[in-house]
């Protein structure tokens, strides 16, 4: 399966963005869960956001009430909208999946096999 994130682009702070992954070879729904991560320039990467086929979303405590995780099932895409964006959100976004993951383990990238290229996200201050 290949996943394909888009939407990035550059931003002013308080600007918003609509993140989209989309799934080619298979359909979401046979995924347990898909997330977003990001790697801001030196840093490690992170969680953001993940949405459980049963529509669990956890998020980021540093996104959460700014972001939003959804999918639209008819075109095989999750989407993360992104709004009131700051400039510490400025970071490359990841879609990941994961078939088989564990509801404890749906904040750790390591329980994800499937991940998209990357989309770069910047917000100017």
């Amino acid at each position: 399966v290949q996943l394909q994130a888009s939407g990035g682009g550059l931003v002013q702070t308080g600007g918003s963005l609509r993140l989209s992954c989309a799934a080619a070879g298979r359909t979401f729904n046979n995924y347990r869960a898909v997330a977003w991560f990001r790697q801001a320039p030196g840093k490690e990467r992170e969680f953001v956001a993940a949405m459980t086929r049963s529509g669990s979303t956890p998020y980021a405590d540093s996104v959460k009430g700014r972001f939003a995780i959804s999918r639209d099932n008819a075109k095989n895409t999750h989407y993360l909208q992104m709004n009131s964006l700051k400039p510490e959100d400025t970071a490359v976004y990841y879609c990941a999946a994961s078939e088989t993951i564990i509801m404890s383990a749906l904040r750790s990238e390591r329980a994800y096999k499937h991940w998209g290229q990357g989309t770069l996200v910047t917000v100017s201050s």
